[in-house]
């Protein structure tokens, strides 16, 4: 069988073109994913999203599976340990911004009851519907990407800039940028951005 259409940036790597069928694009609601996907496009500063999916396992790991809570509480002798993990990116900066993230994720708790509703809001609920007919159209930030990064920075998030966002914004379908002719972008299309109806719901 031949392979279907697909956004020219997955390659022909496995782990990437998985990614890409399955999660990029899809809408995701679940808090611990949310979450995970902040931290990881964080980690991914300087460096190249197919490097964080390969470690994204050992993220897993050393953060709890993302529990918020649990990072949240960490102190010293946590960055001591993630520093030493290699399973990880072991950089200081990101690994503090990480635990200030999971601290501020606990603020968003309460002020709008989780990440899902705090991100969510800024698109109405429903996914931001593109048509780039190739890569080069697809913007790295918005003005949207600009006024969330503020707002987080505001929050005490760190690396966190419109950049960050931006992908963090495709990642979890807040916005649908697969290019028109991959056979993703037709399916979250049609589906309406109704993360049941997919045919690759979030693994989590």
């Amino acid at each position: 069988m031949s392979e279907p259409p697909r956004c020219a940036w997955c390659g022909a790597d496995p782990l990437y073109r998985d990614y890409h069928d399955r999660e990029w694009g899809v809408p995701l609601h679940d808090e611990r994913g949310l979450f995970e996907f902040l931290i990881l496009e964080g980690a991914q500063a300087g460096l190249s999203w197919l490097t964080i999916l390969r470690k994204r396992e050992g993220y897993r790991r050393a953060f709890e599976q993302f529990d918020a809570e649990r990072v949240a509480r960490y102190g010293e002798a946590d960055v001591a340990r993630l520093l030493a993990d290699t399973d990880i990116v072991r950089n200081r900066l990101k690994i503090e911004a990480a635990i200030a993230n999971a601290r501020a994720t606990l603020t968003v708790r309460e002020a709008f009851g989780g990440l899902d509703a705090y991100f969510w809001r800024f698109v109405d609920g429903r996914p931001i519907q593109n048509a780039w007919r190739d890569l080069g159209q697809v913007p790295a930030t918005t003005p949207l990407s600009d006024r969330i990064s503020k707002d987080l920075k505001q929050r005490g998030f760190k690396f966190v800039g419109s950049t960050i966002v931006y992908a963090h914004m495709q990642a979890t379908g807040m916005v649908n940028d697969h290019t028109v002719e991959c056979f993703r972008h037709a399916e979250l299309r049609t589906h309406g951005g109704n993360p049941s109806a997919s045919a690759f719901p979030h693994p989590l």
